[in-house]
């Protein structure tokens, strides 16, 4: 982990896109501002293990048997519209 010292204003750059920049300094809390293209996530760390957990819920999936019947749910109620 590279640990670095900053004060009010001063910035760190990650790569040529993402800058880091110290906001403000308080009693119990750090407040900084991070500027990174759209296409970069950042997320707070208790949100991205949110993510993370809500991703490997979906992924465990018990059965295939309402995904295998879709497709026909899906036909059928396209035979039932009129045309």
């Amino acid at each position: 982990m590279l640990v670095l010292t900053r004060r009010i204003n001063e910035k760190i750059i990650i790569g040529d896109e993402i800058e880091i920049v110290l906001v403000d300094i308080g009693k119990d809390q750090v407040k900084i501002g991070i500027n990174a293209p759209k296409t970069v996530k950042v997320h707070r760390w208790e949100v991205y293990e949110e993510i993370q957990r809500e991703n490997r819920l979906a992924a465990k999936t018990k059965s295939l048997d309402a995904l295998k019947a879709l497709p026909q749910e899906i036909l059928k109620n396209l035979e039932k519209k009129p045309k």
